[in-house]
């Protein structure tokens, strides 16, 4: 070792590299696979179709053509709090569960646990991307409303509580079914939920449209919770809707305690 190399090596600590190798701090990693997710999932053709022009699309055509008879008054007063519930059903569980499904197949989770981004801390950019990307979708839904003549009332803290189980519930779902089927099956029948819980969720169709047995069933699902307890703050201007509130949370407790138990990463 020269002279200049043992000088350098005293002034940087005996010969340690500057910066100092290893692992960047966890909030750091957690925000760069965040970033990362959400640009993936923009960039994806197919999930904008799914989380973005569709539920424009549906909101738009529904309250412009009276194919649906949603009761007295406007029909975008009844159609936007369902499709808000939509977006979140589409971005949460069906675009998470078709995603994830894929990226196990192909191993990239596998590769993403090995290395030093913790497990849980990689969940937790996924959940980050799919509230960004909620955002994105209440923002430029409730701008297409508003230009239709909605005028929404009650208390935004029920609407932000509502949207925030909802996600937690819809991504448990969607993650359990990921983690635990194959990635053609989970595109399947994450996008057959998608369809049967846009007919029978309460987002289009009104309730009272189903018979009384069928209907009280319904009203169990998380989606039918979501958009029923959105549309009693913002349409009817009720409270905080609690039972619907406890309906998403069992299914929020449900779903990602199945998912943390039955989740395989290859």
């Amino acid at each position: 070792m020269t002279a200049t190399t043992t000088a350098a090596a005293d002034r940087t600590g005996g010969g340690t590299f500057t910066p100092a190798p290893g692992p960047a701090r966890t909030g750091a990693m957690i925000r760069a696979q965040a970033v990362l997710e959400t640009k993936m999932l923009l960039r994806n053709g197919e999930q904008l179709l799914l989380t973005v022009v569709i539920p424009a699309l549906l909101l738009v055509v529904f309250s412009a053509v009276d194919i649906v008879d949603t009761g007295a008054g406007r029909s975008v007063d009844f159609l936007a709090p369902g499709i808000l519930a939509l977006a979140v059903l589409s971005t949460a569980f069906t675009g998470q569960a078709i995603a994830t499904g894929f990226e196990r197949r192909y191993g990239v989770l596998k590769r993403l646990g090995a290395s030093p981004l913790p497990r849980w801390a990689l969940l937790t950019a996924k959940t980050c991307s799919v509230l960004v990307t909620e955002l994105l979708q209440v923002v430029l839904l409730t701008a297409i409303a508003f230009a239709l003549g909605w005028s929404p009332h009650g208390n935004p803290l029920a609407v932000l509580v509502l949207l925030l189980l909802g996600t937690a519930a819809f991504s448990g779902l969607g993650l359990l079914m990921a983690g635990t089927l194959r990635a053609e099956a989970t595109l399947a029948a994450a996008n057959l939920v998608f369809l049967l819980l846009l007919i029978g969720g309460g987002v289009i169709v009104p309730m009272d449209k189903f018979s009384g047995g069928v209907q009280d069933l319904l009203k169990l699902l998380p989606v039918s919770a979501l958009s029923d307890g959105l549309r009693d703050v913002l349409q009817h201007g009720a409270g905080m809707p609690w039972g619907d509130l406890g309906i998403l949370a069992v299914w929020a407790v449900v779903g990602l305690a199945a998912a943390s138990r039955f989740f395989r990463w290859e």
